[in-house]
């Protein structure tokens, strides 16, 4: 079955190269409504199989998101964006490793709509939370006669995070998934355990870093009176 509709869509790639990377999005999402719906399926008490593996993992969003941004409380408040982000960028990493499929965040269009959904997200948590005034202020620094230049700085600031956020991700999946290329046009009868190995390994800190940097920019933009 799975084979079928991959020979499917493979067979389109030489007609629009982006439709592959679209496809494999549409799996990815496919894989993470199916997870959330096992795991949501028959909850209990004492958690065990899936539903025991997705608290773990909402477990861990939630110590991360304490450390950066220094309270349970808002840790909680923005896990379902950071948690949901962690299984897109997870599974669009680690999809790639799957001999003839491609990793969606190999794709900068991908990962720059998840920065800008970022970016648009915590700058929108931050006028709610502090106000216009208030979240606007935070951008001139506490040197009153430096504010002007401050302002522009911090504006520049914060751009510059759509641009190294986006692109390091699909930097880092892009070079993964032509090194997995190369390896297996190699080796093509003995699977490469070590570069497999290293991959998961990225795939996984690159879907950390990402989660990090998002409680750390909505840390930034909600907890001003820190700075």
């Amino acid at each position: 079955m799975l084979k079928d509709i991959f020979l499917f869509a493979g067979s389109l790639i030489s007609y629009n190269h982006t439709f592959i990377y679209i496809f494999h999005f549409l799996l990815v999402v496919a894989i993470i409504v199916l997870i959330a719906r096992m795991s949501t399926k028959s909850m209990q008490l004492v958690p065990h199989g899936i539903q025991n593996i997705v608290e773990a993992y909402l477990n861990g969003v939630i110590a991360i998101g304490k450390d950066a941004m220094g309270s349970t409380e808002l840790a909680r408040r923005y896990l379902p964006l950071v948690a949901t982000l962690g299984f897109v960028v997870f599974l669009s990493n680690i999809i790639g490793m799957v001999p003839g499929f491609e990793s969606p965040s190999a794709s900068l269009n991908l990962t720059l709509a998840l920065t800008v959904c970022v970016f648009i997200y915590y700058h929108y948590q931050g006028f709610k939370v502090n106000g216009v005034v208030g979240y606007l202020k935070s951008f001139c620094g506490p040197i009153k006669i430096m504010a002007p230049f401050m302002f522009v700085i911090e504006v520049i600031s914060h751009l510059s995070r759509v641009v190294s956020l986006s692109f390091r991700l699909f930097g880092n999946i892009k070079g993964d998934d032509l090194f997995l290329l190369v390896m297996l046009t190699l080796m093509p009868w003995f699977v490469p355990m070590i570069p497999y190995a290293l991959l998961a390994f990225m795939a996984i800190l690159q879907t950390f870093i990402f989660m990090v940097l998002s409680y750390v920019y909505l840390a930034g933009a909600v907890v001003v009176d820190e700075h």
